[in-house]
């Protein structure tokens, strides 16, 4: 899997995460600039998701026997931004973006466990 993709995809999760976070304490809804980031993000995963199938289809495999670990990583990973920001748009209160940042959180921490199944490790 490529490092620099990875790390821009959790880094991007990180600061959505944050902003999502500082919208939340400051008791503000979702606005149209928190949803053209978590499309930005998703898009990045999406990126990632063909980078993973071509390397995939091109004959790399994960370390040890996860192909199956990894392609649903994968999947997870693309997944994980649109459907929390379903769950926003049907939230226009705080939680909200409050939801937003947990699911950014979390794809922050999918995106080391996805390195790490590819065989990178984490340390």
């Amino acid at each position: 899997m490529l490092t620099p993709l990875t790390v821009a995809v959790a880094a991007a999760a990180v600061l959505l995460g944050v902003w999502c976070t500082v919208a939340a304490l400051r008791d503000r809804s979702a606005k149209d600039w928190h949803y053209a980031a978590m499309a930005a993000v998703t898009l990045l995963t999406v990126v990632q998701l063909v980078v993973g199938v071509v390397m995939l289809a091109g004959g790399d495999r994960p370390a040890g026997d996860s192909t199956v670990v990894f392609v649903s990583y994968l999947v997870s990973v693309t997944a994980c931004v649109p459907l929390v920001a379903m769950v926003a748009l049907g939230e226009r209160s705080r939680w909200g973006p409050a939801t937003v940042a947990a699911g950014a959180f979390l794809l922050a921490v999918l995106e080391l466990r996805l390195h790490d199944v590819w065989g990178g490790g984490i340390g």
